[in-house]
């Protein structure tokens, strides 16, 4: 019943091998997805629909409003918890998902960063992000470096720790404990990550057809109902790729093609980035998946069954 860690990149296919890994196992699944908490971001962030979270229990989707602020701390407590409850009923949790930072946080702490102070945030937010990064240059180069230019979002909160401690955000990241004083319920101790990845030409077709295939379920008509329910009031979930560029595209920014062709691009840069967190920050075992490969020959080389 110790828990099981399955990431990777957008498209990888971690889920399904997720799914198939519970079903042989008797386990259930507790995503590691920053988006897919919010209710409504359905289409968009690949979600599980309601019948294979009926044969396999998912835990943390759908648990909050568009409305509601959610971060790695509400994270952790609530992972804490669902580890509990499926350790009760003698089953394995397997966390799966691509947000190296929730994975990182619920193994090995919440390290030094300070919680958001709602005022100061929205005084940053309300400033251009063109101003926003300007400051970080001039004040936390490493972090400048590094970080994603164009997710407003992460951008607010390193200027935020940077005004709560006067310490730069990347020198709390640095000092992250080796592990959590406290480490949550018995039976959760850290472990290796088995990180999925795949050939470049392969990923690439993969993200590409699922971003086609979004877009042909209804990612554009979610998102407009979706604005109706609050979306650009949660600057965290309209970062979520596709979102955004749909209500673009809805304000008459670029035609639906060249949005489409835009969403392909961002999830590319996006899964690279995402490679390149677990590799710097997460103790890894990197599983290659080749295109024809079967679930369960996967299940064996994860060495899970």
């Amino acid at each position: 019943m110790k828990p099981i860690f399955i990431a990777g990149p957008t498209a990888v296919g971690k889920s399904e091998i997720a799914i198939a890994l519970a079903k042989k196992i008797g386990g259930e699944i507790i995503s590691v997805d920053s988006m897919q908490v919010y209710r409504g971001l359905n289409i968009g962030t690949a979600k599980p629909d309601p019948d294979t979270q009926a044969k396999v229990p998912h835990h943390l989707i759908d648990i909050c409003n568009l409305t509601d602020p959610f971060d790695a701390a509400k994270f952790v407590q609530l992972a804490n918890a669902a580890v509990v409850e499926i350790q009760s009923r003698r089953n394995t949790p397997i966390f799966c998902g691509g947000t190296g930072l929730y994975f990182k946080a619920f193994l090995d702490g919440l390290g030094q960063a300070p919680p958001a102070d709602p005022q100061l945030r929205a005084t940053l937010e309300s400033r251009p992000l063109e101003k926003l990064l300007d400051e970080l240059r001039r004040r936390d180069p490493i972090t400048f470096e590094k970080i994603d230019k164009n997710n407003r979002r992460r951008v607010v909160r390193a200027l935020e720790v940077l005004h709560l401690t006067g310490k730069p955000f990347s020198s709390l990241r640095a000092n992250w404990p080796a592990k959590a004083e406290a480490q949550g319920p018995e039976g959760v101790t850290p472990d290796k990550i088995r990180l999925l990845t795949r050939s470049p030409d392969n990923l690439r077709r993969r993200i590409d057809q699922r971003v086609d295939e979004m877009f042909r379920r209804g990612l554009v008509s979610e998102t407009r109902e979706l604005l109706n329910d609050g979306l650009t009031e949660n600057r965290t979930a309209l970062q979520a790729i596709g979102y955004r560029q749909v209500v673009e595209h809805l304000l008459g920014e670029r035609d639906l093609a060249e949005t489409i062709e835009l969403v392909k691009i961002r999830t590319r840069q996006f899964a690279k980035r995402q490679l390149t967190w677990f590799r710097r920050h997460a103790n890894c075992e990197r599983i290659e998946l080749k295109p024809e490969e079967r679930s369960q020959d996967v299940l064996r080389r994860l060495g899970t069954v």
